[in-house]
Protein backbone atom coordinates (compact mmCIF):
# COMPACT_ATOMS: atom_id res chain seq x y z
CA UNK A 1 0.00 0.00 0.00
CA UNK A 2 0.80 3.69 -1.05
CA UNK A 3 2.94 5.63 2.49
CA UNK A 4 4.35 8.98 1.92
CA UNK A 5 6.53 11.35 4.24
CA UNK A 6 6.10 14.77 3.86
CA UNK A 7 8.71 17.45 5.30
CA UNK A 8 7.91 19.99 6.83
CA UNK A 9 9.60 22.84 3.79
CA UNK A 10 7.37 20.67 1.06
CA UNK A 11 9.58 18.02 0.00
CA UNK A 12 7.72 14.35 -0.44
CA UNK A 13 9.23 10.98 -0.18
CA UNK A 14 6.93 8.02 -1.20
CA UNK A 15 7.35 4.31 -0.56
CA UNK A 16 5.22 1.30 0.15
CA UNK A 17 4.00 1.22 3.78
CA UNK A 18 4.14 -1.11 6.51
CA UNK A 19 3.17 -1.70 9.96
CA UNK A 20 -0.10 0.56 11.32
CA UNK A 21 -2.17 2.56 8.91
CA UNK A 22 -3.21 6.16 9.52
CA UNK A 23 -0.43 9.67 9.80
CA UNK A 24 1.73 10.08 12.24
CA UNK A 25 4.28 13.37 13.27
CA UNK A 26 7.46 13.73 14.52
CA UNK A 27 10.79 15.28 13.90
CA UNK A 28 12.55 13.44 11.35
CA UNK A 29 16.16 12.17 12.41
CA UNK A 30 18.36 9.76 11.16
CA UNK A 31 20.62 7.03 12.57
CA UNK A 32 23.66 5.51 10.65
CA UNK A 33 23.99 2.41 12.58
CA UNK A 34 24.53 -1.03 10.94
CA UNK A 35 22.56 -3.23 13.57
CA UNK A 36 20.07 -2.72 16.82
CA UNK A 37 17.24 -1.39 14.90
CA UNK A 38 14.69 -3.03 17.36
CA UNK A 39 17.27 -0.92 20.30
CA UNK A 40 16.36 1.97 18.18
CA UNK A 41 12.61 1.68 18.29
CA UNK A 42 12.41 0.92 21.91
CA UNK A 43 14.71 3.82 22.75
CA UNK A 44 12.31 6.63 24.89
CA UNK A 45 14.81 9.17 23.47
CA UNK A 46 13.17 8.78 19.90
CA UNK A 47 9.78 9.75 21.59
CA UNK A 48 7.85 12.38 18.87
CA UNK A 49 10.91 11.36 16.30
CA UNK A 50 10.36 9.99 12.91
CA UNK A 51 13.66 7.75 12.28
CA UNK A 52 15.35 7.44 8.82
CA UNK A 53 18.15 4.55 9.02
CA UNK A 54 20.97 5.14 6.43
CA UNK A 55 21.96 0.99 6.55
CA UNK A 56 19.90 -0.08 2.96
CA UNK A 57 18.27 -3.48 4.41
CA UNK A 58 16.24 -3.68 7.30
CA UNK A 59 14.42 -6.46 8.80
CA UNK A 60 16.21 -9.73 8.67
CA UNK A 61 16.09 -10.60 12.11
CA UNK A 62 13.40 -10.17 12.92
CA UNK A 63 11.77 -9.02 16.25
CA UNK A 64 12.89 -10.87 20.11
CA UNK A 65 11.68 -9.88 23.20
CA UNK A 66 15.08 -9.82 24.89
CA UNK A 67 16.77 -6.57 23.40
CA UNK A 68 13.78 -4.56 23.48
CA UNK A 69 15.31 -0.91 25.79
CA UNK A 70 11.56 -0.35 27.10
CA UNK A 71 8.32 -1.77 27.04
CA UNK A 72 7.08 -0.34 24.12
CA UNK A 73 8.02 1.35 20.66
CA UNK A 74 8.46 4.96 20.73
CA UNK A 75 9.37 6.24 17.30
CA UNK A 76 6.59 8.41 15.81
CA UNK A 77 7.63 6.29 12.34
CA UNK A 78 10.29 4.26 10.54
CA UNK A 79 12.01 4.96 7.10
CA UNK A 80 13.90 2.13 5.93
CA UNK A 81 15.49 1.87 2.39
CA UNK A 82 14.28 -1.70 1.98
CA UNK A 83 12.23 -4.05 4.22
CA UNK A 84 13.66 -7.91 4.28
CA UNK A 85 10.66 -9.91 2.79
CA UNK A 86 12.57 -12.92 5.21
CA UNK A 87 13.30 -13.19 8.64
CA UNK A 88 16.13 -15.35 9.75
CA UNK A 89 17.36 -16.10 13.04
CA UNK A 90 18.25 -17.89 15.95
CA UNK A 91 16.11 -15.37 18.67
CA UNK A 92 13.69 -14.29 16.48
CA UNK A 93 9.90 -14.10 17.87
CA UNK A 94 8.87 -12.22 15.28
CA UNK A 95 8.85 -9.95 12.39
CA UNK A 96 9.31 -5.59 12.01
CA UNK A 97 6.25 -5.21 10.00
CA UNK A 98 3.68 -7.56 12.69
CA UNK A 99 5.30 -5.68 15.11
CA UNK A 100 4.84 -2.07 14.08
CA UNK A 101 1.68 -2.94 13.11
CA UNK A 102 0.56 -4.05 17.21
CA UNK A 103 2.55 -0.89 18.31
CA UNK A 104 0.26 1.10 15.95
CA UNK A 105 3.25 2.60 14.39
CA UNK A 106 3.64 3.37 10.82
CA UNK A 107 6.78 2.15 8.46
CA UNK A 108 7.92 3.09 4.74
CA UNK A 109 10.02 1.31 2.62
CA UNK A 110 11.60 1.61 -0.64
CA UNK A 111 12.21 5.29 -0.02
CA UNK A 112 15.31 6.89 -1.40
CA UNK A 113 16.65 7.41 1.89
CA UNK A 114 20.07 8.85 0.83
CA UNK A 115 18.42 11.24 -1.08
CA UNK A 116 16.24 11.87 2.42
CA UNK A 117 19.04 11.90 4.50
CA UNK A 118 21.60 13.91 2.38
CA UNK A 119 18.83 16.70 2.66
CA UNK A 120 18.93 16.72 6.24
CA UNK A 121 22.44 17.06 6.81
CA UNK A 122 22.22 20.00 4.40
CA UNK A 123 18.80 21.66 5.75
CA UNK A 124 19.03 20.04 9.49
CA UNK A 125 16.26 17.86 11.00
CA UNK A 126 12.83 18.78 10.76
CA UNK A 127 9.22 18.33 11.14
CA UNK A 128 7.53 15.86 9.62
CA UNK A 129 4.48 13.98 8.88
CA UNK A 130 4.21 9.81 7.48
CA UNK A 131 1.41 8.45 6.38
CA UNK A 132 0.16 4.67 5.28
CA UNK A 133 -3.05 4.44 3.17
CA UNK A 134 -5.44 6.67 1.74
CA UNK A 135 -4.16 9.59 3.87
CA UNK A 136 -0.79 8.93 2.05
CA UNK A 137 -2.75 10.35 -1.60
CA UNK A 138 -2.94 13.88 -0.43
CA UNK A 139 0.91 14.89 -0.03
CA UNK A 140 0.03 18.48 0.44
CA UNK A 141 -2.54 18.15 2.97
CA UNK A 142 0.36 15.86 4.80
CA UNK A 143 3.33 19.42 4.46
CA UNK A 144 0.97 21.34 6.10
CA UNK A 145 -0.05 18.69 9.09
CA UNK A 146 3.54 18.90 9.16
CA UNK A 147 3.99 22.16 9.66
CA UNK A 148 1.25 22.58 12.27
CA UNK A 149 3.46 19.97 14.53
CA UNK A 150 5.30 21.18 17.54
CA UNK A 151 8.65 21.87 17.36
CA UNK A 152 11.15 19.70 19.34
CA UNK A 153 12.48 23.26 21.00
CA UNK A 154 11.17 24.15 24.64
CA UNK A 155 9.61 20.77 24.32
CA UNK A 156 9.46 18.62 27.37
CA UNK A 157 8.47 15.37 26.72
CA UNK A 158 10.22 13.48 30.07
CA UNK A 159 6.83 13.49 31.41
CA UNK A 160 5.29 11.42 28.64
CA UNK A 161 7.96 8.85 29.24
CA UNK A 162 9.27 8.14 32.83
CA UNK A 163 7.46 5.98 34.86
CA UNK A 164 4.72 6.34 37.42
CA UNK A 165 5.52 4.50 40.21
CA UNK A 166 9.39 3.70 41.88
CA UNK A 167 10.67 0.32 40.93
CA UNK A 168 13.50 -1.99 41.96
CA UNK A 169 15.47 -3.18 39.25
CA UNK A 170 17.33 -6.85 39.54
CA UNK A 171 17.72 -7.87 36.20
CA UNK A 172 20.99 -8.76 34.80
CA UNK A 173 22.95 -8.72 31.30
CA UNK A 174 22.95 -12.34 29.19
CA UNK A 175 26.84 -12.98 30.27
CA UNK A 176 26.96 -14.12 26.67
CA UNK A 177 27.19 -10.80 25.97
CA UNK A 178 28.90 -8.80 28.40
CA UNK A 179 31.63 -9.57 30.59
CA UNK A 180 30.40 -10.90 33.77
CA UNK A 181 31.20 -8.92 36.45
CA UNK A 182 31.21 -9.80 40.35
CA UNK A 183 27.43 -9.52 41.62
CA UNK A 184 26.68 -8.31 45.17
CA UNK A 185 23.00 -8.69 45.94
CA UNK A 186 23.11 -5.95 48.50
CA UNK A 187 25.60 -3.99 47.63
CA UNK A 188 25.71 -0.07 47.33
CA UNK A 189 22.47 1.67 46.59
CA UNK A 190 21.97 3.62 43.66
CA UNK A 191 18.77 5.72 42.85
CA UNK A 192 18.11 6.50 39.41
CA UNK A 193 15.66 9.17 37.80
CA UNK A 194 14.03 7.60 35.01
CA UNK A 195 13.73 10.25 32.41
CA UNK A 196 13.61 8.26 29.58
CA UNK A 197 16.27 5.23 30.95
CA UNK A 198 17.33 2.38 29.18
CA UNK A 199 17.03 -1.05 30.05
CA UNK A 200 20.41 -2.19 29.21
CA UNK A 201 21.70 1.06 31.41
CA UNK A 202 20.36 -0.53 34.33
CA UNK A 203 21.75 -4.49 33.59
CA UNK A 204 24.89 -2.76 33.59
CA UNK A 205 24.87 -1.08 36.98
CA UNK A 206 23.59 -4.57 38.42
CA UNK A 207 25.81 -6.25 36.63
CA UNK A 208 28.54 -4.51 39.03
CA UNK A 209 27.07 -5.04 42.23
CA UNK A 210 24.73 -1.75 42.70
CA UNK A 211 21.42 -2.19 43.65
CA UNK A 212 19.01 0.24 41.80
CA UNK A 213 16.07 2.03 42.97
CA UNK A 214 14.45 3.63 39.63
CA UNK A 215 11.57 6.79 40.17
CA UNK A 216 9.98 9.00 38.50
CA UNK A 217 11.55 12.18 37.05
CA UNK A 218 9.36 14.40 39.15
CA UNK A 219 10.44 12.72 42.43
CA UNK A 220 12.11 15.39 44.61
CA UNK A 221 15.64 15.74 45.55
CA UNK A 222 14.77 15.43 49.30
CA UNK A 223 12.65 12.16 48.88
CA UNK A 224 15.86 10.92 46.85
CA UNK A 225 18.17 11.81 49.90
CA UNK A 226 15.81 10.45 52.29
CA UNK A 227 16.90 6.76 50.84
CA UNK A 228 20.25 7.53 51.77
CA UNK A 229 21.61 6.35 48.63
CA UNK A 230 25.53 5.70 47.53
CA UNK A 231 24.61 7.08 44.09
CA UNK A 232 22.17 9.27 41.90
CA UNK A 233 22.10 8.84 38.46
CA UNK A 234 20.59 10.84 35.72
CA UNK A 235 19.08 8.89 32.92
CA UNK A 236 18.49 9.64 28.89
CA UNK A 237 15.18 11.09 27.81
CA UNK A 238 13.21 12.96 24.80
CA UNK A 239 13.12 16.83 23.91
CA UNK A 240 14.32 19.60 24.83
CA UNK A 241 16.54 19.36 28.44
CA UNK A 242 15.78 23.22 29.22
CA UNK A 243 12.05 22.63 29.66
CA UNK A 244 12.77 19.73 32.28
CA UNK A 245 13.42 22.74 35.31
CA UNK A 246 11.87 20.50 37.78
CA UNK A 247 14.73 17.73 37.11
CA UNK A 248 17.43 20.82 37.00
CA UNK A 249 16.33 22.26 40.19
CA UNK A 250 16.61 18.58 41.98
CA UNK A 251 20.57 18.48 40.56
CA UNK A 252 21.16 21.48 41.75
CA UNK A 253 19.96 19.96 45.24
CA UNK A 254 21.83 16.96 44.89
CA UNK A 255 25.12 17.82 43.86
CA UNK A 256 27.96 18.06 46.26
CA UNK A 257 25.66 15.40 48.50
CA UNK A 258 26.22 12.16 47.15
CA UNK A 259 27.70 11.26 43.54
CA UNK A 260 26.06 12.22 40.34
CA UNK A 261 26.42 10.51 36.93
CA UNK A 262 24.33 11.08 33.98
CA UNK A 263 24.16 9.88 30.50
CA UNK A 264 22.64 12.00 27.11
CA UNK A 265 19.73 13.94 28.70
CA UNK A 266 20.80 13.31 31.88
CA UNK A 267 24.29 14.86 30.85
CA UNK A 268 22.98 17.61 29.85
CA UNK A 269 20.78 18.14 32.23
CA UNK A 270 23.62 18.50 34.96
CA UNK A 271 25.19 20.64 32.79
CA UNK A 272 22.48 23.09 33.38
CA UNK A 273 22.22 22.44 36.67
CA UNK A 274 26.09 23.44 37.03
CA UNK A 275 25.00 26.51 35.47
CA UNK A 276 25.54 26.14 31.90
CA UNK A 277 23.83 26.22 28.39
CA UNK A 278 22.66 23.80 25.90
CA UNK A 279 21.71 24.20 22.41
CA UNK A 280 19.78 22.77 19.23
CA UNK A 281 22.32 20.92 16.83
CA UNK A 282 21.46 20.87 13.16
CA UNK A 283 20.85 17.50 13.08
CA UNK A 284 22.23 15.80 16.12
CA UNK A 285 24.70 12.75 16.82
CA UNK A 286 22.58 9.52 16.34
CA UNK A 287 24.27 5.90 15.35
CA UNK A 288 26.51 3.35 16.86
CA UNK A 289 30.32 4.86 15.44
CA UNK A 290 30.55 8.54 16.57
CA UNK A 291 34.51 8.84 17.55
CA UNK A 292 34.76 10.67 21.04
CA UNK A 293 38.34 11.75 22.46
CA UNK A 294 38.76 11.51 26.28
CA UNK A 295 40.36 14.48 26.77
CA UNK A 296 41.63 12.56 30.47
CA UNK A 297 43.54 10.00 28.40
CA UNK A 298 44.13 10.94 24.92
CA UNK A 299 41.66 7.66 24.22
CA UNK A 300 39.33 7.76 21.01
CA UNK A 301 35.90 5.58 22.00
CA UNK A 302 34.30 4.14 18.75
CA UNK A 303 30.53 5.27 20.60
CA UNK A 304 26.66 4.86 20.34
CA UNK A 305 24.94 8.32 20.03
CA UNK A 306 21.05 9.67 19.82
CA UNK A 307 21.11 13.41 20.92
CA UNK A 308 19.77 16.22 19.17
CA UNK A 309 20.47 18.82 21.98
CA UNK A 310 23.74 19.51 23.53
CA UNK A 311 25.92 21.19 26.25
CA UNK A 312 26.91 24.59 24.99
CA UNK A 313 31.34 24.91 25.33
CA UNK A 314 31.42 28.43 26.32
CA UNK A 315 28.80 28.37 28.97
CA UNK A 316 29.64 28.71 32.60
CA UNK A 317 29.75 25.21 33.78
CA UNK A 318 30.34 26.47 37.58
CA UNK A 319 33.80 25.14 37.92
CA UNK A 320 33.28 21.55 35.61
CA UNK A 321 35.74 20.43 33.29
CA UNK A 322 35.21 19.60 29.79
CA UNK A 323 36.30 15.68 29.63
CA UNK A 324 35.29 14.41 26.47
CA UNK A 325 34.56 15.79 22.71
CA UNK A 326 33.07 14.61 19.59
CA UNK A 327 35.95 14.34 16.99
CA UNK A 328 33.54 15.10 13.94
CA UNK A 329 32.24 18.51 15.15
CA UNK A 330 33.84 19.63 18.60
CA UNK A 331 30.85 19.20 20.66
CA UNK A 332 30.91 18.48 24.47
CA UNK A 333 30.75 14.64 25.14
CA UNK A 334 32.02 14.97 28.49
CA UNK A 335 31.88 16.72 32.11
CA UNK A 336 33.14 16.02 35.32
CA UNK A 337 33.13 18.17 38.49
CA UNK A 338 35.62 16.61 41.21
CA UNK A 339 34.32 18.92 44.50
CA UNK A 340 30.96 18.07 43.75
CA UNK A 341 31.67 13.94 42.72
CA UNK A 342 29.92 14.28 39.59
CA UNK A 343 30.53 13.34 35.74
CA UNK A 344 28.36 12.95 32.69
CA UNK A 345 28.52 11.28 28.77
CA UNK A 346 26.38 12.87 26.51
CA UNK A 347 26.95 9.56 24.39
CA UNK A 348 25.28 5.99 25.65
CA UNK A 349 28.11 3.94 27.15
CA UNK A 350 25.90 0.81 27.40
CA UNK A 351 25.37 0.70 23.62
CA UNK A 352 22.95 -2.14 23.10
CA UNK A 353 23.89 -3.35 20.92
CA UNK A 354 27.77 -2.53 21.00
CA UNK A 355 30.27 -1.02 20.57
CA UNK A 356 31.55 -1.48 24.26
CA UNK A 357 34.54 0.64 24.16
CA UNK A 358 32.88 3.15 27.18
CA UNK A 359 32.21 0.89 29.65
CA UNK A 360 34.49 1.72 31.93
CA UNK A 361 32.33 4.58 32.71
CA UNK A 362 30.03 2.25 34.71
CA UNK A 363 33.17 1.29 36.22
CA UNK A 364 33.94 4.54 37.21
CA UNK A 365 30.86 5.45 38.63
CA UNK A 366 30.85 2.04 40.92
CA UNK A 367 34.76 3.38 42.03
CA UNK A 368 33.25 6.70 42.68
CA UNK A 369 30.01 5.57 44.86
CA UNK A 370 32.23 2.95 46.65
CA UNK A 371 34.53 6.10 47.54
CA UNK A 372 31.77 8.07 48.92
CA UNK A 373 29.28 4.97 50.31
CA UNK A 374 26.29 5.82 52.60
CA UNK A 375 25.06 3.12 54.61
CA UNK A 376 21.83 2.05 53.04
CA UNK A 377 18.53 2.63 54.49
CA UNK A 378 17.29 -0.99 55.46
CA UNK A 379 13.73 0.15 56.52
Amino acid sequence: MLAALALEDGRIFTGVGFGATGVQTGELVFNTSMTGYQEILTDPSYHKQIVTMTVSHVGNTGINLQDIESDRVWVSGFVVRSLSPVVSNWREQGDLDGYLKAQGVIGISEVATRALVRHIRSVGVMRAAIAHGEAAQEPDKLVEIARQSPDMSGWNLVDDVTSAEPYNWNERSDPQWYRDHAYDPVGPLIVAYDFGIKRNILRMMTDRGLRVTVVPAQTPASEVLALNPAGVFLSNGPGDPAAVTYAIDNVKQLLGRTPVFGICLGHQILGLALGGRTEKMRFGHRGGNQPVKNKLTGVVEISSHNHGFAVTPDSDLGGAEITHVNLNDNTVEGLRHVEMGAFSVQYHPEAAPGPHDSLYLFDEFVKRVKQREVVPNQT
